[in-house]
């Protein structure tokens, strides 16, 4: 297994600018084979999908192409792969949907640990159904949901379980095999708002349990869309709103309108990215070069969030609420008698990218006592190397002295 950064970091175009960028977790710098692969998308024929002209079969065959390469990132069928503008607008879309079998008196479960967009459309949509939602709450001493915190607001009226696989704000990682078995022994579907997680850590659809999972291309390398995965046979069941001349195929019923083609082909190519740049020296199929790849980017990633917990440590007047045992390489940051805000504008100035804020987890940021503001977030991504580090740590102990 090899991790080998400065080859790596030769890819992204973006980092000539001298910035080193923490700011992953809200979306990562692009790989100029993903940038490549947009362009060529574009500057081929191209038209809607089909299977007579050169411009159809481009078409299809990026469309194609996309659900082989999610379904081997996520262990899915492609089958069971819907593209969607966002993983918000995905929730909404799903939300809506199921609902319409909910009736007054059901439950739906949300978190206080998720990112809103697997918060408000479900409670939106309970509402409208006339359903009661249920909330789990994370400790916020440790940034701990256990399997443990759902007992008690399960029952055999509730319907849906929606949580996170990890948190964007403080990083931590449910246990959702567990809590996903759980809800299915009360009878419910499970919704994973997979957008953070799936950065750091290879996604198993069978293994993690969940009903849906939903994740963002433009989190690990790839273009601004949303994915969802599914069971084909789950997705049969579902009858969305749609036009009358679209398919009633699955997975088409649920993707509105046509696809952003060229988007999919960059989000192959940052899955091949993935695949055959995260340890170079992998071989075999591309879900087998993603599970070498992944291990060596946990590897990497792991040492570098032990540099920057040492180096935080260091530091007086820090508090860090990331505190989880299983948790990504994300840290949110307060200061005893410093704004995050500011900390986050001085260490602009220095060529450092680590934003201030709740990042839409407004509920998780309250729950921590930490109003609707947040903390300074820093988040690792496969570019980045222990100079950025040294830089960050640099960068906070300049602001905390001045």
């Amino acid at each position: 297994m090899t991790y080998d950064i400065a080859a790596i970091r030769s890819h992204f175009p973006a980092l000539a600018a001298g910035t080193a960028h923490f700011d992953g977790p809200g979306g990562t710098q692009t790989p100029q084979p993903v940038v490549r692969a947009i362009a060529d998308a574009l500057s081929q024929p191209l038209s809607n999908r089909g299977r007579i002209t050169l411009g159809e079969r481009n078409a299809e065959a990026l469309v194609t192409g996309a659900r082989r390469a999610m379904a081997d990132l996520l262990g899915a069928d492609p089958s069971g792969i819907v593209f969607g503008r966002s993983a918000t607008q995905l929730a909404y879309d799903f939300s809506r949907t199921l609902a319409r079998t909910w009736s007054p008196g059901d439950e739906v479960v949300v978190t206080r640990l998720d990112h809103d967009a697997n918060i408000r459309p479900w409670v939106q949509a309970a509402e409208q159904a006339g359903a009661t939602v249920r909330w789990a709450e994370f400790d916020p001493a440790t940034g701990e949901l256990t399997a443990d915190d759902f007992r008690s607001v399960l029952s055999g009226r509730t319907r849906l379980v929606a949580v996170t696989a990890a948190s964007n704000l403080i990083g931590t990682r449910p246990g959702i095999p567990e809590i996903a078995r759980l809800a299915h022994e009360a009878g419910a579907l499970v919704y994973a708002d997979g957008v953070h997680h799936t950065a750091h850590t290879l996604v198993d659809l069978d293994e993690l349990g969940a009903d849906f999972f939903v994740c963002s291309p433009y989190k690990f390398l790839g273009p601004h869309h949303g994915v969802l995965a599914a069971r084909p046979e789950l997705l049969e069941t579902l009858r969305p709103d749609k036009l009358l001349p679209s398919t009633d195929a699955v997975p088409e019923r649920f993707e509105l309108g046509t696809l952003p083609y060229e988007f999919l082909a960059g989000t192959t190519a940052a899955v091949d990215f993935l695949a055959d740049r995260l340890d170079a020296t992998a071989t075999g199929t591309r879900r087998e070069r993603l599970t070498a790849g992944f291990a060596a980017l946990e590897t990497h990633e792991h040492v570098l969030r032990t540099q920057i917990d040492k180096g935080l440590a260091a530091l007086e007047g820090v508090t860090v609420h990331s505190r989880a045992a299983d948790r990504t390489p994300t840290v949110l940051l307060t200061f005893d008698n410093h704004s995050t805000a500011d900390a986050y504008a001085f260490l602009a100035d220095r060529g450092v990218q680590a934003p201030s804020g709740s990042f839409y987890a407004i509920e998780a940021s309250r729950h921590l006592g930490l109003g609707d503001t947040g903390g300074l977030r820093i988040g690792l991504a496969p570019y980045n190397d222990s100079q950025d580090v040294e830089r960050l740590l640099t960068g906070l102990s300049d602001f905390l002295a001045g």
